[in-house]
């Protein structure tokens, strides 16, 4: 065996799942009312989605209940092997059942069917037989087509399990969308980590406005290199009548005394005033900005700091190594 052996083994089955998702893809037309009940029942459910299954099936369960709970579905994973032994007292009238199998013949299934039956929970099954004892007790059967698994004996669940978790979360997001889930309310859910970063506002992380580095439009160059100097953010805000009407930068300040590297001390850093080397229209952000949003900004423009106005007054100022050490990256 080689090296290059190992690729083509990787290279095909990655193909067949792509086979299989494009499969899907292509089955979906004929699934569209099931999909769409089944998105009206998780939509118009006052309850929660308790999503159920067993084995590789249980696995996607427990990441599908995840989704849907971190995107504005209150959603829980019930084992159900735990549920023949108690743990159905979770499951209550106004509950929608997501149950997983894709033979729909797991034997662990039938004490969830039989009381989903009993209570009159609804039931969506996420199969591959719609011949199945889970299809024919469901509300409604996602059938999910035939593929052939990854595995080159077609045995380890690879291919289907791949679209079982596929479809579980192209619902969620249907679902998201369909709730207007919007940067505000992912943060609500994901406050921790480097997505809670990314989602906090800009207003959240800013440098506040008594350490910004501000002088008037008509203070002389030395007042903004000054400025730069004291605060050390290689950046100054360039203000008129409490506007920001421009910046000053490191870099402005090495271009400017190139350009005049013949001018008298007194002329280049005293008798010419800071409005005249800013750059106008310089890059701003809004305090309600999402942090990741801003930090797109400063890389897509390459610049390492901006400031933060209400209006056009200076009222913070957001670097890209605030962003870093507040781990939006």
């Amino acid at each position: 065996m080689t090296t290059s052996d190992d690729i083509s083994y990787v290279r095909d089955a990655l193909a067949t799942n792509l086979s299989g998702l494009q499969t899907l893809q292509t089955a979906l037309d004929g699934m569209a009312p099931a999909i769409n009940t089944a998105l009206d029942m998780i939509d118009n459910m006052t309850g929660r989605l308790i999503v159920t299954g067993l084995g590789k099936s249980g696995h996607i369960g427990a990441k599908l209940a995840a989704t849907f709970a971190s995107t504005g579905t209150p959603a829980y994973f019930l084992h159900p092997a735990e549920a023949s032994h108690g743990d159905l007292g979770i499951v209550q009238p106004d509950d929608v059942i997501l149950a997983l199998s894709w033979s729909g013949e797991t034997r662990e299934l039938s004490d969830v069917i039989g009381y989903a039956k009993r209570r009159g929970v609804p039931m969506i099954a996420l199969t591959g037989n719609g011949a199945s004892t889970l299809a024919d007790a469901a509300t409604v059967a996602l059938v999910m087509p035939a593929v052939r698994e990854a595995c080159p004996h077609n045995l380890a669940p690879t291919t289907t399990t791949l679209l079982q978790l596929a479809l579980g979360d192209a619902l969620a997001i249907a679902i998201l969308q369909r709730k207007g889930f919007t940067e505000e309310s992912f943060h609500a859910f994901h406050p921790g980590g480097s997505l809670g970063a990314q989602l906090k506002h800009v207003e959240e992380i800013m440098h506040p406005v008594d350490a910004l580095p501000l002088v008037e439009d008509t203070a002389p160059v030395i007042a903004a290199i000054t400025e730069l100097s004291a605060k050390g953010f290689g950046i100054t805000g360039i203000t008129g009548n409490g506007a920001l009407v421009g910046v000053i930068t490191d870099g402005d300040v090495r271009r400017y005394l190139e350009r005049n590297a013949d001018a008298t001390m007194q002329g280049a850093l005293h008798d010419t005033t800071a409005s005249e080397i800013m750059t106008q229209g310089s890059v701003t952000l809004t305090p309600r900005m999402i942090a990741g949003e801003a930090q797109a900004i400063l890389q897509s423009k390459r610049i390492q700091a901006a400031f933060v106005v209400d209006g056009s007054e200076p009222i913070g100022l957001v670097t890209m190594l605030r962003l870093l050490n507040r781990g939006t990256a």
